[in-house]
């Protein structure tokens, strides 16, 4: 490291820690906005799972008259399409919103000059993500309960499922979408990575029918785990891999993330 990267690092160090400017101002700040326009999307949080659970569950399990593994179709694919959800709402809320405090309206740089550390800033919006992600999905088993595809109680251990989901894959996102020249990255992102992985992570058929180099990307997906961890508590049984290999494989990403995330975006607000 040359002596002006020195020199920016230690001025970083030097700034007010969380005791005086915490990561929770930056979270309040995204919930004061979220406060102004939750009302938009409350209809979409419950009609849209609705309709995807009976769309998927009910309108194609019609076809699959045996179900899957000892299961209707419609109970077997409730925490797949939770997962699937909790995952769509992370990324959508790290990519555009990142890229446009960065580039467009330049609220990052407005709260670094506040001042805030880079882990704040960090910290406040994944932890907006996670809220996010949190809500969606208790709205989803809410819904699913209420349809009665629910088989066991312990379903609700689908919900931190569903939050660890969200940090593996917000985490990264947020590095991506921050180091991104052109929104037209993050449509990339959902063409080539979110929609190929919601298609062959699990969620609609089990992987074990794929062939054997598909499966093993599959595998290698962070929604794939969250996937058979929230199947596993949405039906009461164990899931096909061991509970703490999952946990870890979502931690590693989780963790990755996070320090991809902070050196993209340190380096474009430390000058």
């Amino acid at each position: 490291m040359g002596s002006e990267g020195m020199t920016q690092l230690a001025a970083e160090r030097a700034r007010p820690g969380p005791a005086r400017v915490p990561a929770m101002a930056v979270l309040q700040y995204h919930l004061v906005g979220y406060r102004r326009t939750w009302r938009g999307g409350v209809l979409s949080s419950f009609l849209l799972p609705a309709l995807t659970v009976l769309g998927f569950g009910v309108g194609v399990g019609a076809f699959v008259d045996q179900g899957v593994d000892g299961v209707s179709y419609l109970e077997w694919i409730v925490g797949g399409l939770l997962a699937s959800t909790a995952l769509q709402v992370a990324i959508a809320e790290s990519t555009w919103p990142v890229y446009s405090s960065l580039q467009w309206t330049k609220i990052y740089f407005a709260q670094y000059a506040a001042p805030l550390r880079v882990a704040d800033i960090l910290a406040g919006q994944l932890a907006f993500v996670l809220f996010r992600v949190l809500t969606s999905a208790a709205a989803f088993l809410l819904v699913t309960g209420v349809l009665g595809a629910l088989r066991s109680p312990w379903a609700v251990l689908a919900l931190p499922v569903a939050a660890l989901l969200g940090l593996a894959v917000a985490a990264p996102t947020f590095a991506y979408a921050a180091t991104a020249s052109s929104d037209s990255w993050l449509a990339l992102l959902f063409r080539f990575a979110v929609i190929p992985m919601t298609l062959f992570a699990g969620v609609f058929f089990p992987v074990e029918s794929l062939p054997v180099g598909l499966r093993w990307l599959a595998y290698a997906t962070p929604l794939w785990h969250a996937v058979d961890l929230s199947r596993a508590a949405t039906l009461g049984t164990a899931p096909v891999w061991s509970v703490t290999g999952h946990l870890l494989y979502l931690a590693a990403w989780a963790v990755g993330g996070w320090l991809l995330a902070h050196r993209a975006l340190r380096r474009r607000l430390v000058v």
